[in-house]
């Protein structure tokens, strides 16, 4: 437990240091959310339609936008040859550092959340279905996309790669996500898909770490 809690504190540290790298997915977020408006044009009713697929499209890319970093550094710096002979858990490790990413990344998102769908014109009543299945759905990204990064960690071109590993797998999420948010727009029960949403998210966090040490010593043998 205090490897687990040093590893973490070390990743947030980073990631409040190098602010450019920690913000870059939210500018990412804000950019791509500005873009449609002017795209498709000013249009309360039609940018209230597109609202919900256009806040989880670019919640979903900001959010893997630094998955290939993950264990990058570490990799290239030798601590994870250290973390496999350290004798402390692996899988711990890799929680560690998965639940940092999603403090550092989809946190935010889901701060900013409101903000971008005010300003995509979503009904008021979705609003709160639409906070509650990005904080379910964004450790998602995290655990999902940190099985692709352990994967892909001593490629040179890994980012491409963990992309089509990955975004299969996430799928499920944006449909269960706006299939929620729809139904709370139009007034009508969504309890089943978040209930949905959790039950994947509980299925990842116990097989995401596990997975990504298993895939850090495939990559690091």
């Amino acid at each position: 437990m205090s490897a687990f809690i040093s590893l973490l504190k070390r990743d947030l540290l980073l990631a409040v240091r190098s602010r450019a790298e920690a913000l870059q997915p939210i500018f990412f977020l804000l950019v791509v959310v500005s873009l449609f408006p002017l795209g498709l044009g000013p249009g309360p009713a039609l940018l209230a339609k597109v609202a919900v697929g256009v806040i989880w499209i670019a919640a979903l890319l900001a959010s893997t936008l630094s998955l290939d970093k993950l264990f990058h550094a570490d990799f290239e710096d030798g601590s994870l040859e250290q973390f496999l002979t350290s004798g402390h858990s692996l899988s711990s490790l890799a929680l560690a550092k998965i639940i940092a990413h999603w403090l550092s990344t989809g946190l935010p998102i889901v701060l900013l959340s409101p903000l971008l769908a005010i300003w995509l014109n979503l009904p008021h009543e979705a609003l709160p279905v639409l906070v509650k299945s990005l904080l379910l759905g964004t450790p998602i990204f995290s655990l999902i996309g940190a099985i692709g990064a352990a994967l892909t960690v001593g490629l040179r071109q890994g980012g491409q790669l963990l992309a089509l590993l990955i975004f299969p797998l996430l799928i499920p999420v944006l449909i269960l996500a706006t299939g929620a948010v729809s139904a709370a727009t139009h007034n009508l029960e969504s309890t089943a898909y978040l209930l949905w949403m959790a039950a994947y998210a509980v299925l990842m966090l116990t097989l995401a770490p596990f997975a990504c040490a298993a895939s850090l010593r495939i990559s690091l043998s």
